[in-house]
Parts: C-alpha cells; structure tokens; sequence
C-alpha cells in the first residue's frame, strides 16, 4: 500500500472514530515538538498520548517511538491504547481488501491460519504484534519497555519518538541514559521529541523541570475542568484527601507541603546513583550500618537501610529492604542473617514498643553491635545520660543532606523517596516538635543508619 493511502485511511479512521478531544488533547494531538503534561487523574492524558504515538508512527514512516515509565506495567498502558487506535487503521485496509470469508469446507484451525495470512497481507502489521513491540509495514516501530531504576536495559536505541508515562516516578539516573537516543533523529530527521505525562511528584526534577523548559509545550489539566468526571466524584475525594493530597492527584498541582521535612528537591539531588552490588562494591576497609525500624506482625512493614560510611564520614546509603507480615523471631532473623553479609559495624535499632522483642533476641546474638535509638526517650542535659531523640535523629539526618559539599549519596530507590517525602513537621500547643508521616516506616530506618557519623564522637547508652 502507497504513503498517500495508508494516511487517507488513517484520516478515514478518525473521521469514523465517535472520540471528540478536549480543545488541550486536539493541541496535543497537533503538535510537532516536545510536550509535557501534568494533569489530576483520569482527565484523558493517556488517551490523547495513544492516539497521538498512533499517528506519529502511521504520518512518519520508518519512525522508532520508545514508551517508558517506571515499571512494565505502566508503559504497558499507553502502549496497549496504542494497539487498539492502530488496529481501526488495520480494520479498515482488511475491509478495503473485501474482509476475510470463511471457507465452510475448511476447519476451524485452517479458517484461523488463512484469516491470519490474509491479515498479514492486506493489514497494517508487518508482525503480529506482541505484549512490548509493534512493527507496521510502512517501517514505523514501537517498543514499550520499563525504564527500572538506571535505565540500562533501553540503552542503545536509537529513537524518533520517547513518550514517558508518569514522568514524575521514573528515577533521575534514568533520563541520562535515554535522553541521547533522540540526539541522531533530532539533527537528521528533525524529529526526537519527547512526550511526557503525569499526575506530579513534588517538586524538581526531570518532569518538574520541563515546565520551566521553553523547548517544551506545556499543559497543566485540572480534573475540575474535565467534565467527564463528576462533581460529587470530587467532592467526595476532596474530603477523603488532604488538601495538599488532593492539588497533587486531582488539580495537577506540583506540591511540596510547606511543613514537609525533606524537600522533594533535595532527596532527588542526593539520590545520585541507582545500583549498588555487593560482590562488586562491597569495600572492606569501610564500615557498614544498618538501620532498621520493625513492625508489629501483620501490620505495615519492617524497614531496613544499609548505609557505607568512609574514612572521611561520608555516607553512602546503599541498599533499602521492606518486608510484611513477618514474625518478630523471623525479623530478627533477616537482620541477623543481613549482618552475617555486611560484618555491621552497629546496628541502631528502636528498643521500645514492638522492637523490643527483636531488640533483646538480637542483643543476645550480636551484644553491642545493637544500638537502642528510642524515638520516645526524653533528652536530658547532664550529658551522661543524654538519650537521643526522635527529633534529634531527623535533624541529623536533614543537616547532612543539606550540607555542600555533599556529604551523603542515596540510592535511587523509588519507595525511601516517597516515605522520605511523607515526613512532616508541626508544633505542638505546648511547643514541642511533633514529626510523622503516613509512609514512616523507611523514613525510620534511614535516620537511625545516619546516625552512624555521630557514632565515633557520642556515648551511647545500651538500654
């Protein structure tokens, strides 16, 4: 089939399609260029991209387009959306060829063997697509992959087209490695523009950055203008939310609570690099630490943070564990059998409430590698029987991270970002400094395994 026939069917499959865009999806859809979308849920994001990597790859023959996002799961969605606006096409060129007709005189198998060959010779695919690649016979591809934590597994393509789903989650170490596969396309081609979209992530990086980017076209959709989403469906979430939850899922606003301990921004700049192997990186002549916060059985989860700490105390958080529904004897196991690996140098632990079980089993092992960190010990000024409290722990850890030169590496790990991001801050009537977080548990362990600086210079008390 010529060019000029595949877009006129094209054309003829939009014009049949009963989809009317939102007047921001039809500039989408017309765009030439890098687009960034930051939208509240379910306004149609997804949608408009599908439609519009569809007849990128249709319009621009021989075109590469790569979709990603933090997780299989999530680049599936787009590409699968995808799928079905590229098969209206393929329906019509197999209707044009006058359909596939049953032979009566044939099996049901023999019937499925011809239709699929009359599909293949008549229709848009090349191949039968599979779950990750399209190949269309005008020479376009389409490849949907995880990006994962580096962004390893997608380099060396080189692509017309990168459309990036839920922008904001895919981890900073990632966009160096994709974005240089544009670089050819961009000079030859003129193409290699990058499609972003996303419900926000707190403020800066990659995402957040392109709407302060003039090489980007930008759209900030609120679910309140949508109107295929009910007002009592948002009112309702209005309630269950908190305001702050809310401007980031529904109105698309990027939020960072003005009483949040870390700021988004700082955990992104210090999570500077995404993998850490043991039989690799593991480096005798440091000190290792763990921190680990514990969960009663059944409920939330067990926290551990493992943190290299060097001759000149710099910290390097190198590996983040959560486990559920774990006895207190099988925690205690895990940590155990963690130190049997890294030969910790301590192991700061909370002593009181439900760590006190895996506290006494793991200070009848291991003796004084186990620190007691209580979070609800009262700090006195005699010295000697200073106890360190829980706001004495974040303040620690937040003057380290803010220190320059950097003083502290983390690993890109997706679940401590959005625990440390969860952590706020409020004054009580009575003047003391309350500290907590829907999502604390990670947020625990990483500010007991950075006490490991303090450790050297400080007296702790084993209780």
């Amino acid at each position: 089939m010529q060019e000029t026939e595949l877009l006129e069917l094209y054309k003829e499959s939009v014009e049949k399609d009963p989809f009317r865009p939102d007047k921001w999806q039809k500039e989408v859809l017309d765009y030439d260029g890098n687009i960034t979308i930051r939208a509240g849920r379910q306004v149609g994001k997804s949608v408009i991209v599908a439609k519009k990597s569809a007849k990128l790859a249709i319009t621009h023959s021989g075109s590469i387009t790569l979709m990603i996002a933090a997780a299989q799961r999530q680049s599936s969605l787009i590409f699968e959306k995808t799928l079905l606006e590229l098969n209206k096409v393929h329906s019509l060129m197999l209707e044009r060829a006058g359909g596939y007709k049953e032979n009566p005189k044939m099996s049901i198998k023999q019937n499925s063997e011809h239709k699929r060959a009359f599909e293949m010779k008549y229709g848009l695919f090349e191949e039968l697509p599979t779950k990750t690649e399209i190949r269309l016979k005008n020479g376009s591809r389409i490849y949907s992959l995880p990006a994962g934590k580096t962004g390893v597994y997608i380099k060396g393509f080189t692509i017309d087209f990168l459309i990036a789903d839920e922008a904001a989650f895919i981890p900073e170490m990632v966009w160096l490695a994709v974005t240089p596969m544009i670089a050819v396309s961009r000079k030859e081609r003129l193409l290699g523009w990058i499609i972003l979209l996303s419900t926000p992530f707190g403020k800066g990086g990659f995402f957040y950055n392109s709407f302060y980017d003039d090489e980007f076209k930008q759209f900030h959709i609120s679910a309140e203008s949508c109107t295929r989403i009910s007002r009592e469906f948002l009112k309702k979430e209005k309630n269950r939310l908190s305001k702050l939850e809310y401007a980031q899922e529904y109105l698309g606003e990027f939020v960072d609570e003005f009483n949040q301990l870390f700021k988004t921004d700082l955990i992104k700049k210090r999570m500077t690099f995404i993998r850490w192997d043991f039989k690799e990186n593991y480096d005798k002549t440091k000190k290792y630490y763990l921190g680990a916060d514990i969960a009663r059985f059944g409920e939330d989860e067990n926290a551990f943070v493992i943190a290299e700490l060097s001759e000149s105390n710099k910290i390097k958080i190198v590996y983040v564990e959560t486990s559920e529904k774990k006895t207190l004897v099988e925690t205690a196991g895990r940590i155990i059998k963690l130190y049997e690996t890294f030969q910790f140098a301590k192991i700061f632990i909370d002593d009181a409430g439900v760590g006190a079980g895996v506290y006494d089993i793991l200070r009848e092992k291991l003796n004084r590698k186990v620190v007691g960190l209580n979070n609800s010990s009262k700090s006195l000024e005699d010295g000697r029987n200073t106890r360190i409290l829980k706001e004495d722990l974040y303040t620690n850890a937040i003057v380290i991270m803010e220190k320059e030169p950097p003083e502290i590496e983390i690993i890109s790990d997706l679940k401590l970002l959005k625990s440390l991001k969860s952590m706020t801050f409020e004054y009580t009537a009575d003047k003391n400094l309350k500290i907590y977080g829907p999502d604390s548990h990670l947020s625990e362990a990483f500010v007991r395994v950075c006490w490991c600086i303090k450790n050297k210079g400080l007296n702790i008390y084993f209780y």
